[in-house]
């Protein structure tokens, strides 16, 4: 191989890159204690005999290095909260929906899911909400739960503390073998909410603010969910949803056998499964649905919080059918959830490069230098409900191949192609996809920093050169997860697999294929299968064994090696089998996860907010203008405040509304708030705790002529010398101005 030369700034980029880490080696040194700084957490199906860590603290300590998980080593008492009767005559489920907000921190945090330095959040675009269904049989001897969730992907620090919550308001009712959480997979979302070190990395540290958020919401979902449980009926639906989407890393799909690939007639699974639920008078309650595509409509210059393509999918719906309510109100709740999308773009027009205007859809993905599936659901879901749940070692799978050939799953790594990024989202430095062969001068700067991998890592995940190898990184905390849920739940003839990472078409095909195939098998015949993504904890990506041979960004993010689908297949279908034949309790529980009680703080510093001389929060530094028209913006902006403070003292539930006038009973009649995607809050961070909010409100065909106005709600963190700090509620409203 030609020895490689670097230019000028890709020299300059290494550099800082060599610095970037040293600087981080240093503070990760300083920041953790490494010393009993991890225990397992306990499960909550066994509450007399286990204790869980218990609930972190919602406030971080100010101007504190160290965020402290536990405040105790007792677990938390079980409180068992008391069934009400549930009606038994009927034929159905009890069906349960609720849907709460789990947005966190709007600024100061970084977004996740691209992993680009820089793009922290600035504001809010839409709410994150948590949205849970639970569905039992008529005499309550079984549930499941199923929750979707506005967040890049469910980290398992995030789970086992819902479980660890859940356990103690309802004892052993809700467990984790029938609970799925799963992650929509926007990537316009905050970070900060994982405990391994990739991903504390990645977020620029933990955000407790942003962690106890989240977890507040989604506890709440399923509680409101258990409160609203009603006897009703299922409908199932299925259908093709076309001009959706795009394969992303085509060359690697065909990699794929080609017998294989001519059993489909598209690169992408572009079929929909849709759950509608009613109660037994035909009110509807909700819609549950699953479809395989990547939440990335937002690239990765967007700064503002929102929920992206499936976000916006549940905000049509449910705004559809909760008249007169404002988004985020109303009993109807509408997931649309994850599934089989690690290879699946919303970009349907392809990717070009910005400089020619040509297509950069080759194996290497660089540019040269310079509503009706539901309406129509009429099939029944009848039947049982089942689950079965295993914690797994991914590190150290056996995969049976054939009758004569076995292999073995990887400690984790990631391959060069990792930091190329994908279509949606490209790296930012010299990386391409496809490459099989590492490069001496980041293999050198990499062993200089981290060490060397080891000759079993990198013969393991051949033929994938290896970037990181995360799997053999330890300090402060692993970098990456050993143990992992597989998780199946079945109500009546459907099955949802709760996949732990992001499938691409071809893994998902082959998996709800297998799934199905053991089921028939063992007497369950004619089952659906559905794939749902990111759930219970992140572990990248899966590929086919085939497409692992290109190492394009999906396969190098593979991190359990080239047999990791094999081994999930052998996983899933050893669930499926003891679901169909009552042999659940005999399946081991595996190996309990880790839970981290001392993480990383973020590195964005806490500063006390301050209003300009002569000027308090809220007040107004440019009003709207008069009059407006429909189609244009009306803008307002504000003295602000940090909007993270709003997400540690949630005195309001939005950081604006507007508002119109009603002559007819003289009061304001809120038409829009900030979870409407008509309404954007932009933060303006300045120097030493100074900042402006500009709201913009994009007046939609539909506004009233009339008289409006527009509000502003935050907080402002207050630091007096040698005393705690404050966090006070402020409010302010602009001037009036007229629609026409």
């Amino acid at each position: 191989m030609a020895k490689r030369t670097f230019s000028t700034l890709e020299t300059f980029l290494i550099f800082i890159l060599v610095l970037m880490t040293a600087v981080t080696v240093a503070l990760l040194s300083l920041l953790f204690i490494t010393s009993g700084t991890i225990e397992n957490h306990k499960d909550p199906s066994f509450p007399s005999t286990q204790s869980s860590p218990a609930t972190q603290s919602s406030t971080a300590s100010q101007g504190s290095t160290i965020t402290s998980g536990s405040t105790t080593t007792q677990a938390p008492p079980v409180i068992s909260t008391p069934e009400p009767p549930l009606f038994q005559n009927f034929s159905g489920y009890h069906i349960g929906v609720g849907r709460a907000d789990c947005t966190g921190q709007v600024a100061d945090i970084n977004l996740m899911g691209y992993g680009k330095t820089g793009q922290n959040a600035r504001g809010i675009l839409t709410r994150l909400y948590s949205r849970a269904f639970i569905m039992a049989e008529p005499d309550g001897s079984n549930r499941v739960v199923f929750v979707s969730i506005d967040i890049g992907m469910v980290s398992q620090r995030l789970r086992l503390e819902v479980l660890n919550r859940l356990q103690s308001k309802y004892g052993s009712l809700y467990r984790r073998d029938n609970i799925i959480l799963s992650g929509t997979h926007t990537h316009s979302g905050p970070a900060g909410f994982f405990q391994y070190t990739v991903f504390v990395i990645a977020s620029e540290g933990f955000s407790n603010r942003t962690f106890e958020y989240m977890v507040t919401g989604i506890v709440k979902s399923i509680e409101m969910a258990h409160k609203n449980m009603k006897p009703g009926k299922i409908f199932i639906n299925k259908g093709i949803v076309e001009g959706a989407q795009i394969n992303r890393s085509p060359s690697s799909y065909l990699q794929n056998p080609e017998s294989e690939r001519a059993r489909y007639s598209s690169n992408t699974d572009k079929e929909m499964v849709v759950l509608k639920m009613e109660d037994l008078n035909g009110a509807e309650l909700g819609l549950l649905s699953w479809f395989a595509i990547h939440p990335v409509s937002m690239n990765n210059s967007n700064h503002l919080v929102n929920s992206d393509n499936m976000g916006y999918a549940s905000y049509l719906f449910e705004q559809e059918k909760n008249k007169g309510y404002l988004p985020g109100q109303g009993p109807y709740v509408a997931a649309f959830a994850s599934s089989n999308l690690g290879d699946v773009s919303p970009n349907i027009l392809g990717p070009h490069c910005v400089n020619t205007g040509e297509s950069c859809d080759n194996a290497n993905s660089s540019c040269p230098i310079g509503g009706e599936l539901y309406a129509s659901a009429s099939q029944e879901v009848t039947g049982p409900l089942a689950a079965a749940h295993q914690w797994v070692n991914m590190t150290d799978v056996t995969v049976q191949l054939n009758s004569t050939h076995t292999a073995k799953t990887c400690k984790p790594a990631l391959g060069y192609s990792f930091a190329a990024g994908t279509i949606d989202g490209f790296g930012n430095l010299n990386f391409t996809q496809g490459t099989t062969v590492g490069d001496p001068s980041w293999d050198s700067l990499r062993d200089q920093i981290l060490g060397k991998p080891s000759a079993e890592i990198k013969e393991c995940h051949k033929p994938k050169p290896i970037l990181l190898h995360t799997g053999e990184l330890t300090k402060p905390h692993p970098w990456h997860p050993d143990i992992v849920d597989v998780q199946i739940i079945t109500i009546g003839s459907l099955a949802i697999t709760a996949i732990p990472g992001e499938l691409t078409t071809m893994s998902g095909r082959r998996l709800r294929e297998a799934v199905q195939t053991e089921f028939a098998t063992n007497g369950m015949q004619n089952m659906t299968i559905v794939i749902s993504g990111l759930c219970n904890v992140y572990t990248h990506y899966i590929t086919t064994f085939e497409e692992y041979q290109a190492q394009r960004y999906e396969a190098a993010s593979t991190i359990y090696g080239p047999h990791t689908l094999s081994a999930y297949i052998q996983l899933f279908r050893g669930l499926a089998k003891a679901i169909a034949t009552d042999t659940v309790a005999n399946l081991s529980r595996g190996p309990e996860p880790p839970f981290f009680k001392q993480l990383i703080a973020p590195l964005i510093p806490n500063v006390a907010d301050k209003a300009p001389t002569g000027k308090t929060f809220g007040d107004v530094l440019q009003p709207a203008k008069p009059t407006y028209r429909v189609g244009e913006v009306a803008e307002v902006t504000f003295v602000g405040a940090n909007p993270k403070n709003s997400a540690e003292n949630q005195t309001h539930q939005t950081f604006l509304t507007v508002e119109k006038y009603e002559a007819a009973s003289a009061t304001w009649q809120i038409v829009h708030n900030d979870a409407s995607w008509e309404t954007r809050f932009y933060w303006h961070k300045g120097l030493l705790g100074h900042s402006n909010a500009t709201i913009q409100w994009y007046i939609p065909d539909t506004a009233q002529p009339g008289t409006y106005r527009i509000r502003y709600f935050g907080h402002s963190q207050k630091q007096n010398f040698l005393k705690p700090v404050v966090i006070l509620p402020f409010e302010s409203t602009s001037p009036t101005f007229e629609v026409v």
